[in-house]
């Protein structure tokens, strides 16, 4: 997804669950997966290339840095790779074909965005999950603007350009992608406060707990 809007669902997902501070270190380390070095070679951090396998690898390697940085002294890291985990959690929804799959058990008159399971594990564990692959040049021409329709026109149907949910101009599903990606981050986050101790969940929201 775009890095806006990345920034857009991680602030709906996570704006009152976390201390301003906490927020932002969060938001840039999610905006920093899609900075040049993060695109190149890395497609576990945007399940690109059917890199499948390989991105969910990566986001129980995030959790673990999470837990292991909250038993250390400061709680920056712990931050840092959530924003990681988040992104690539995010980019799941609009780089794979999920969105398409969950709508098409739902024949007739689909249900409203904000239904969709981000989790279902049919689904997450299907044997046709597939994400879009990169086909350079083309795909890297799809985003210059007054190129992209030259390349659309030549990009395989399993392509990222002809595959990805990344802004609203990908039609309806975008919004089935963004609903998923904010709910599968506020599942991420209940994950964290089930396998921290209450102690540890505290430092890492960075808030005061009520009395």
């Amino acid at each position: 997804m775009l890095v806006p809007i990345h920034e857009e669902m991680t602030r709906t997902a996570l704006g009152s669950r976390v201390s301003p501070r906490a927020l932002e270190v969060i938001i840039a380390a999610n905006r920093k997966q899609d900075a040049l070095h993060g695109q190149l070679g890395h497609d576990e951090y945007h399940f690109d290339n059917n890199a499948i396998d390989a991105g969910h690898r990566y986001i129980t390697e995030q959790r673990g840095l999470v837990l292991a940085a909250l038993l250390a002294p400061g709680v920056l890291s712990a931050w840092i790779a959530f924003g990681r985990l988040t992104h690539t959690a995010q980019d799941f929804y609009a780089h794979t074909n999920y969105v398409s799959m969950w709508l098409d058990q739902h024949p007739g008159t689909p249900p409203t965005p904000p239904e969709i399971d981000p989790v279902q594990k049919s689904l997450i564990e299907s044997p046709d999950i597939r994400s879009g692959k990169i086909y350079l040049p083309l795909d890297a021409l799809y985003f210059v603007p007054f190129l992209r329709k030259i390349a659309l026109a030549f990009l395989p149907n399993d392509s990222h350009g002809k595959m990805n949910l990344d802004s609203s101009k990908q039609g309806p599903h975008f919004a089935y992608a963004c609903a998923a990606a904010i709910k599968r981050t506020e599942y991420e986050f209940d994950i964290l406060e089930k396998i921290l101790t209450p102690e540890m969940f505290t430092k890492f929201t960075d808030l005061q707990p009520e009395n």
